[in-house]
C-alpha cells in the first residue's frame, strides 16, 4: 500500500495518465485528510478550482491542490512530534494519566478528522494549515467560547455524526466539529442548549 509520499510523486508526475494524477490526489486523503475524506476533497477542489467530479482537471490544479494539503500535513506532523514529545516528558516525571487533550488527540492520530466536517459541503475557506494552525493554538491556550477556527459563537450540539465522537459541539459558521478541550464548560453547555432550542 503506497504511503502518502509516494501518492504525491504520482500526483506530480506528468508521466503519469491524468486519472492516476487524479486519484492519487484521492488516495493522499486516506492518509491525511483534516476534514474527512469528502469535506477536505471538497475544499482542495473549491480552493484550486476544479469541481469534486471533473475526471480530467488541469495538472497544474491537482498539484495546487495537494501542495496546500501536503502543507497542513506539515503543521499537523510537527504537531504531533512535539505532542509526542510532551507526553514522553511527563511521563518521565511521573504523569501518566493524560488529560483531556490527550484523550482528543489519541481519536485524531494522524491527522483524519482533526476539524471534522459532518457536512462535506460546509467546511472553512481558508487554507488547512492556517485552519490547523488555529486549532493547535486554540489547544495550547485556555479553554475559550468561541470556535478555533472562525471565532463564530454559534455552537450547536449535534448528535449522529459520521465521527468518533459521534456527538460534540459543530460550529454552525464554518461546521467543523469543536474539539471539547477549547471549549470551557459553559461554552459545551451553551451549544447543548442551542441543541434543545432549534429541537423544540
Amino acid at each position: 500500500m503506497a504511503g502518502f509520499r509516494s501518492l504525491a510523486r504520482q500526483v506530480r508526475d506528468p508521466r503519469c495518465d491524468l486519472a492516476l494524477r487524479r486519484y492519487s490526489l484521492r488516495k493522499c486523503l486516506e492518509k491525511f485528510a483534516p476534514y474527512g475524506h469528502r469535506a477536505t476533497w471538497d475544499h482542495l477542489c473549491s480552493r484550486a478550482g476544479f469541481g469534486p467530479e471533473d475526471r480530467s482537471p488541469d495538472p497544474a490544479r491537482l498539484v495546487a491542490a495537494l501542495e496546500e494539503l501536503e502543507d497542513a500535513r506539515d503543521v499537523w506532523l510537527a504537531y504531533e512530534t512535539d505532542f509526542t514529545e510532551r507526553r514522553r516528558k511527563e511521563k518521565h516525571d511521573g504523569l501518566r494519566r493524560p488529560g483531556s487533550v490527550d484523550d482528543w488527540h489519541r481519536l485524531t492520530w494522524g491527522g483524519f478528522g482533526v476539524a471534522w466536517c459532518d457536512d462535506p459541503r460546509v467546511h472553512p475557506g481558508e487554507s488547512l494549515a492556517v485552519v490547523l494552525r488555529r486549532l493547535i493554538a486554540a489547544l495550547e491556550r485556555a479553554p475559550g467560547s468561541s470556535c478555533p477556527v472562525c471565532d463564530g459563537e454559534r455552537l450547536v450540539w449535534r448528535y449522529g455524526l459520521d465521527h468518533e465522537p459521534s456527538s460534540g459541539p459543530v460550529c454552525a459558521d464554518c461546521g467543523i466539529l469543536v474539539p471539547r478541550p477549547v471549549l470551557t464548560s459553559r461554552a459545551l453547555e451553551y451549544a447543548r442548549r442551542e441543541r434543545l432550542l432549534m429541537s423544540a
